[in-house]
């Protein structure tokens, strides 16, 4: 049937095509608030060097402006600042250098070799030294300006200072990829979980372990998670604009914890489901306890963007906890059966200081074994 294996690979090639499309729409829309921020600081960073300072081509102030906020997912303040540090340094130590010893090859690569040397000596971020090697090969390969060598160090400070201005006043409101991150967390937390109840409940392995590899790949998201909401709280706090959200990305640090604990948790969880089904014995009981507890995971990860659901979910997994006993809930199971229902002790713990709740106070919830 080769007319119809053809009519599948166009079928293929254009869904390919499609999601490709929307792939890249969405790389767009995600990076135009970054772009709005870059455009905008390369225009004062030009206007100040070009009309104020009278410097005819300020390339290294519109250099160190786009280099310093980039599109990193990683915009924090510090992070700006390390590289704005970063670039100056280069450009300070290749203006020095190019002014005793002259321009060539060999004085290149001597630049280069101070520049690395002193970059990886006074920082341990590589892409320090990088941020700072890029423009200093630029000083010495570009004639010198009008105004003297060290005019391009200053046109470096102008975008430095640029940068960080625009960081702070002009923000890119990262609590929008901050909430995303977490979305996308619990979004998995919510799939696994069902997987986890019907391995149980059919006693298929093969559910087990899928909830298994979903989990697997969930600390990558609890560090994306992490990234994105410390670039939050530290731009808010400086920002005058985002500052009021500082409360509302706190409460979100205290979930991302509970969430790293509910990740690492679930892996064990799920590992043992899969194992304790193999002998085709379904355990409803223990399904419904795991359902309760994906019911509160699930009313956690609604805070982040409706703070009223924390009370639900503390009510919630409080209840959960007060049960959480196998002489009571499974006094007929054994001890692998047993065994998961305690895991699930500390894990329920830690959701409840995710909402909010004392430690001491969450673990005396917890009837004794």
């Amino acid at each position: 049937m080769p007319g119809a294996a053809d009519d599948s690979r166009r079928l293929e090639r254009r869904i390919r095509r499609r999601l490709d499309a929307r792939a890249a729409i969405g790389r767009v829309g995600d990076s135009l608030p970054a772009i709005l921020q870059i455009l905008i600081a390369v225009a004062a960073a030009y206007s100040i060097a070009h009309w104020v300072l009278g410097h005819a081509f300020p390339i290294l102030a519109i250099t160190v402006t786009i280099t310093s906020l980039g599109f990193t997912r990683d915009a924090r303040p510090r992070r700006v600042a390390e590289s704005v540090l970063g670039i100056l340094l280069g450009i300070a130590l290749a203006d020095g250098l190019s002014l005793l010893f002259g321009k060539g090859l060999w004085q290149l690569l001597f630049v280069l070799l101070v520049v690395f040397v002193v970059g990886r000596s006074v920082s341990p971020n590589p892409a320090f030294t990088v941020a700072a090697a890029i423009p200093s090969a630029l000083v010495v390969l570009i004639p010198d300006p009008e105004g003297g060598p060290f005019t391009r160090s200053l046109d470096g400070l102008v975008g430095g200072v640029i940068a960080l201005l625009v960081t702070a006043l002009v923000p890119r409101d990262p609590r929008r990829a901050e909430l995303r991150d977490g979305r996308a967390l619990f979004s998995v937390f919510d799939e696994s979980l069902g997987s986890i109840v019907d391995c149980l409940v059919r006693a298929e392995p093969a559910a087990g372990e899928l909830a298994l590899g979903r989990l697997r790949r969930s600390q990558g998201l609890v560090d994306a998670w992490r990234v994105s909401h410390d670039t939050a709280i530290s731009v808010a706090r400086i920002s005058p604009f985002l500052r009021r959200f500082v409360p509302e990305l706190q409460r979100h640090a205290r979930t991302l914890e509970a969430a790293d604990l509910t990740s690492r948790h679930l892996r064990h969880v799920a590992r043992r489901c899969e194992f304790l089904v193999r002998d085709g014995e379904p355990r409803p009981v223990l399904a419904g306890v795991v359902g309760e507890l994906a019911t509160g995971v699930r009313l956690l990860g609604s805070e982040l963007d409706d703070p009223q659901q924390v009370g639900a979910a503390r009510s919630l997994l409080t209840d959960l906890a007060r049960r959480l006993d196998p002489a009571v809930l499974m006094p007929d199971a054994g001890v692998a059966e047993s065994s998961i229902l305690i895991l699930l002790r500390p894990l329920t713990v830690d959701l409840l200081v995710g909402t909010g709740m004392d430690l001491e106070a969450a673990r005396a919830l917890l009837p004794p074994l």
